[in-house]
């Protein structure tokens, strides 16, 4: 019976050390205290204003990349599936040319986000699961701003996706 019941009362002891530990450790919130203008002055910059006769949205164009992605999937050193992606950015009206010069060297930096996503895994299982493809996205987004700027490079769109196993 005494097997039993020390494991037990470990646990609920170890469990209030932990809990009184991060209490104690914990980094103290400065609390601040806001006039109504401010607050509602603050709701107003979160807030997302959708676009609409009053408010248009701006002029962008969308640069579909000439060729897809291929990507290799490695289990113990051997090719056991391949993923197939059309890409598509969103850049300012007139800025077509500048990622059409700059494409080689986007090409190189996405594929290198996409096969580092294949190396953690991000094409197994539910690969297409909008919180999988959020994530693929903004590695790919973050890539396209390194290469072309926060100005030029505002959006990627993931056109196709397709996995062939073998």
């Amino acid at each position: 019976m005494l097997k039993k019941v020390v494991p037990i009362v470990l646990l609920f002891v170890g469990s209030g050390v932990g809990v009184g530990a991060g209490m104690a450790l914990r980094p103290e919130t400065e609390h601040v205290e806001l006039s109504k203008d401010e607050t509602h002055q603050e709701q107003e910059a979160t807030e997302v204003v959708p676009y609409g006769p009053d408010n248009p949205a701006p002029a962008m164009d969308y640069v579909k990349l000439n060729n897809q992605f291929v990507v290799p999937i490695v289990k113990d050193r051997i090719v056991v599936a391949l993923v197939v992606l059309a890409l598509s950015l969103e850049v300012p009206e007139g800025s077509k040319e500048a990622v059409f010069r700059r494409e080689p060297k986007l090409r190189d930096s996405f594929l290198q986000v996409l096969f580092d996503h294949a190396n953690i895994g991000g094409f197994d299982g539910a690969f297409t699961e909008a919180n999988n493809l959020a994530v693929l996205r903004g590695a790919l987004r973050e890539a396209g701003q390194k290469d072309m700027g926060v100005n030029i490079i505002k959006d990627v769109l993931i056109l196709e996706i397709a996995r062939q196993d073998y």
